[in-house]
């Protein structure tokens, strides 16, 4: 009889809704480093968005993770929900049994001045960019074994680089998240997890209108815009063995700019 296969490490990665974006990026580089995925998203945020739905892109991008020898499951969830963190954890521990990585990339987004700044927009920002994260990041480091490798990996944003006046939720929650990023990764470090953090920068992953594409291209230094797989590798790397001895970083992946 042949040897049983190795079981694959597995990773819980949010925000994955379209075959462009960081999400999907970041799932693709870890199915390549031997992963196993369990992976979330909620497509009626797009449908909201400007940009809209990648209908069927999450089920096309399990096939092509599946076809290069991954185990991947899916689960539409809305991180607005205060269960949602117990849930998919649950969900994900039945399918694979122990995760060992954590990928945050999941974000709320809507513009938004002093003039438009309210409670309810503060409160739509901060349970998806904020409270889910944390939420998650509890339920991680609560079903993880001791003593062996974990990885926590947040996806952030530019606000530490430059000012976001049209966009003060957003940059307020996602500061938080570096905060969180920084405070959290030593209380974790005796239990073997590592806590990081990336900010990928303006990234083409399919959100921008043609002029915004050409003023960041513009004013890019590398002469190009980020790609969601410029991002995910950085995630990957920092999800690797090679990684054991980063912790609590905000790590910038923004080609200068």
């Amino acid at each position: 009889m042949a040897p049983a296969a190795p079981r694959r490490p597995a990773a819980l990665v949010t925000g994955v809704t379209r075959r462009r974006g960081i999400g999907a990026a970041v799932a693709r580089v870890l199915a390549d480093g031997g992963h196993d995925l369990f992976l979330t998203g909620w497509q009626s945020y797009d449908r909201e968005r400007p940009w809209g739905a990648d209908e069927g892109g999450v089920e096309a991008l399990a096939a092509e993770l599946r076809a290069a020898g991954a185990r991947v499951e899916q689960l539409d969830c809305d991180l607005a929900r205060r269960p949602a963190a117990g849930e998919l954890f649950d969900a994900a521990t039945a399918r694979f049994g122990r995760v060992r990585v954590l990928v945050n990339t999941a974000a709320h987004s809507e513009p938004g001045g002093w003039q438009r700044l309210d409670a309810a927009q503060l409160d739509r920002h901060y349970r998806i960019n904020l409270r889910a994260p944390a939420l998650l990041c509890r339920e991680f480091a609560r079903r993880h074994q001791a003593g062996s490798a974990g990885r926590i990996v947040n996806v952030t944003s530019g606000q530490g680089v430059d000012a976001m006046p049209g966009e003060l939720a957003y940059a307020a929650t996602k500061g938080g998240l570096d905060a969180l990023t920084v405070s959290l990764a030593p209380a974790l470090a005796g239990l073997g997890i590592t806590v990081n953090a990336v900010d990928p920068g303006p990234t083409d992953s399919g959100w921008m209108d043609p002029a915004t594409a050409e003023a960041l291209e513009r004013s890019a230094p590398l002469g190009r815009l980020g790609q969601p797989a410029d991002a995910a590798r950085l995630v990957g790397f920092l999800a690797s063995e090679s990684a054991g001895w980063i912790t609590g970083q905000l790590l910038r992946s923004r080609g200068g700019l």
